[in-house]
């Protein structure tokens, strides 16, 4: 217990020791608001003090550049990680951490929740995105459309590893049917980043598209989410016809 106050009161020490008061992130937020603040900034309010020998926000520009200066990319390393490799980072604080990264990802995921409507691939990679992007696992998504193509819901109907997932038509088409849904895209993401399909990928395709054609459903596409602005849509290669 001692040895933990003394590591928060040097970690203090050292902020107020280099860093002038009205720059601190706290007063700075105050002053001039949340957008005058960095990104390392606003992570080092959520951390609060430093270590002996590098404050917060020293502590949270290396974190940053340790993943490339993408917050996507600590989101996915995980408690263990953010503890394991960061001294002065204790499971409570990678908790608080990566919740308020889940929070910025639900509230960038909000803008698009008002009957949102698609009429282009890139439309629909842009509702997916945010949903997707991060995972570190493979994840299967059916949006539902109405008449008008405006999104009515999302819904995840298969979660698997690093490579694959299951799909089942049955769970596929079972959230449209029960929403009397116009139309559906499907969509999975490839953690990987390869935005290619796979055989495997062109069969469940090929399965849908003909279950959904069986029950007055548009399959309106498939979009196979990657990272970076990077996608693949079935439609727009004229394999839905």
């Amino acid at each position: 217990m001692e040895e933990k106050e003394n590591r928060k009161k040097a970690g203090t020490r050292n902020i107020k020791g280099t860093v002038p008061e009205e720059d601190r992130p706290r007063e700075k937020a105050k002053k001039h608001g949340f957008g005058s603040l960095s990104t390392a900034e606003l992570l080092a309010i959520l951390l609060r003090v430093g270590t002996p020998g590098e404050s917060v926000v020293d502590l949270c520009q290396r974190i940053l550049r340790d993943n490339d200066d993408k917050l996507y990319l600590i989101a996915r390393k995980g408690i263990n990680n953010l503890v394991k490799n960061y001294h002065g980072i204790g499971e409570v604080k990678a908790i608080e951490i990566l919740a308020a990264l889940e929070l910025a990802r639900r509230y960038q995921q909000e803008e698009f929740e008002e009957r949102y409507k698609i009429t282009s691939s890139d439309e629909a990679y842009q509702y997916l995105r945010p949903r997707m992007e991060h995972l570190d696992h493979e994840e299967m998504m059916v949006v539902l459309l109405n008449h008008a193509k405006q999104v009515e819901e999302c819904v995840s109907v298969s979660s698997g590893g690093t490579a694959m997932t299951v799909a089942d038509i049955k769970m596929i088409l079972r959230p449209a049917i029960e929403r009397l849904s116009s139309g559906i895209i499907l969509a999975h993401n490839h953690p990987s980043d390869n935005p290619n399909p796979s055989a495997q990928d062109d069969r469940l395709t090929e399965r849908v598209h003909q279950a959904c054609k069986v029950m007055d459903i548009q399959l309106v596409d498939h979009i196979i989410v990657c990272r970076g602005g990077r996608y693949y849509s079935y439609n727009d290669h004229a394999r839905l016809v």
